[in-house]
């Protein structure tokens, strides 16, 4: 994975720590910037209240109270959970101009973030998020 320019990550591994701790479907889509199949994750339908942190590292990233059903096949959220948790930078990957959304903390790939399709959110943006990316901790 490219290194994102101008910003250096607080957690520091390297390929081969990451792929000693991650999955190899993990590994693929927060380190190689792949994508999962829609509809597979296990966070594409769930309603449970918490908090989504990062897979890699555990930084928290999303809450359930900014999860919206898109229908797109993966989890949507329309705000991550604080302006500094994530990092975007332009991806011209496939063919496309598109947004990638990054975890600020590892610089492990996320998903994409889409605007102006209308959707009725407070933001207008949909952070298509890869369920292997986060793992949710639910409230107590």
């Amino acid at each position: 994975m490219e290194p994102v320019v101008g910003a250096t990550p607080k957690v520091v591994r390297s390929e081969e720590e990451w792929r000693a701790q991650l999955n190899p479907a993990e590994y693929a889509v927060l380190r190689q910037a792949g994508t999962e199949r829609p509809w597979t994750g296990e966070y594409t339908e769930t309603k449970t209240e918490g908090v989504y942190e990062c897979r890699a590292c555990g930084a928290e990233l999303f809450r359930s109270d900014t999860k919206f059903d898109s229908h797109c096949g993966w989890p949507s959220f329309f705000s991550p959970l604080a302006g500094d948790a994530v990092l975007l930078r332009e991806d011209r990957t496939l063919g496309m101009t598109r947004v990638e959304v990054l975890c600020a903390t590892c610089h492990s790939h996320l998903g994409h973030v889409f605007e102006g399709e209308g959707y009725p959110t407070p933001t207008d943006q949909r952070y298509c998020i890869n369920s292997v990316s986060l793992k949710l901790v639910p409230s107590e």
